[in-house]
């Protein structure tokens, strides 16, 4: 079964702000005719691999998705909010934080952050 994203401002902001940095790092990338992929680029292309994959199924083992208990979820405080890792075995790896709903076959991100 496929779910659909929605997205908070947060989140949204950083899914773009990821975005426009690969975007500019590719940029620069071909202006200075490089060959190489930034770090910006590999993580862009790791977001979308997870989004992907979390779309598609949110219990994907890739992904080792598991409850996360210090965020309150946006529609329903009794229901929880799940963390999914972006990258791992790097220092400041990137998780994605998500929660089902508000609607059935819906996925809400809420945030795609630096694990601290």
């Amino acid at each position: 079964m496929a779910f659909t994203p929605v997205w908070t401002t947060e989140g949204r902001a950083n899914y773009d702000k990821i975005k426009a940095d690969a975007k500019a790092s590719l940029d620069a990338q071909k202006k200075d005719r490089k060959l190489k992929a930034s770090k910006a680029e590999g993580l862009f292309k790791q977001l979308s691999g997870c989004l992907q994959k979390l779309l598609n199924n949110p219990r994907n083992p890739g992904l080792q998705t598991h409850k996360y208990d210090s965020l309150e979820h946006p529609y329903d405080k009794k229901q929880s909010v799940f963390e999914a890792y972006v990258q791992n075995n790097t220092p400041g790896a990137y998780r994605l934080f998500w929660c089902y709903g508000p609607n059935k076959n819906q996925i809400t991100i809420i945030a795609i952050t630096p694990h601290p």
